[in-house]
């Protein structure tokens, strides 16, 4: 029966991150929309003006004046949007919102995350079951924050403090509230 009870709330916590990721995500992608819309109408409205300020985006980043025409003039008429998306913007294919990714991203860790302190649980003497739970949280947290940063090339120590202290927080406010609502006797 703990089995399955313990599966169930595994799968829709995973089902929770799931959307979270994915509502996250979908809303910065909207706004990534909406920016290169906002841009496609002023490429239309004002060509010269935003010409103007694609080659002043050049200059500021150290390009002569001849240089940053020259650059311009190549990326306007190869794909006007993409560059300015890309310069102005700082928008591109690489950085892209990915949805579905985050979705997928936050299930499995949610999934994966949540496994070791159940284990914990279940294999820990009774006395000391809270304190095991929470400190393989924590331990997992660390690791994650460590496997993403190594994943993305980011600092790894910084990101597993990061995640941890941050898991760790959320932990205690979570069992702070449950004290408080009487949902727990610790």
């Amino acid at each position: 029966m703990w089995g399955m009870c313990s599966s169930a709330i595994r799968f829709a916590g995973g089902m929770s991150m799931a959307t979270g990721g994915y509502v996250s995500v979908s809303s910065q992608r909207d706004t990534e929309r909406a920016d290169l819309a906002v841009e496609s109408d002023e490429l239309a409205r004002n060509p010269i003006g935003e010409t103007r300020e694609l080659e002043a985006i050049y200059q500021a980043r150290g390009l002569s004046p001849l240089l940053a025409g020259g650059v311009k003039s190549a990326l306007m008429a190869n794909d006007a949007l993409g560059a300015h998306a890309r310069d102005e913007l700082g928008l591109n294919t690489a950085t892209r919102a990915q949805p579905v990714q985050a979705a997928l991203s936050s299930a499995a860790s949610f999934v994966l995350g949540g496994a070791l302190p159940l284990v914990a649980l279940v294999v820990a003497p009774h006395a000391i079951r809270t304190a095991s739970v929470v400190l393989t949280a924590i331990v997992v947290l660390a690791i994650l924050g460590a496997a993403g940063a190594k994943t993305g090339g980011a600092r790894i120590a910084r990101a597993a403090f990061r995640v941890s202290a941050g898991g760790t927080l959320a932990i205690a406010v979570t069992a702070g509230v449950g004290h408080l609502v009487g949902a727990t006797s610790a």
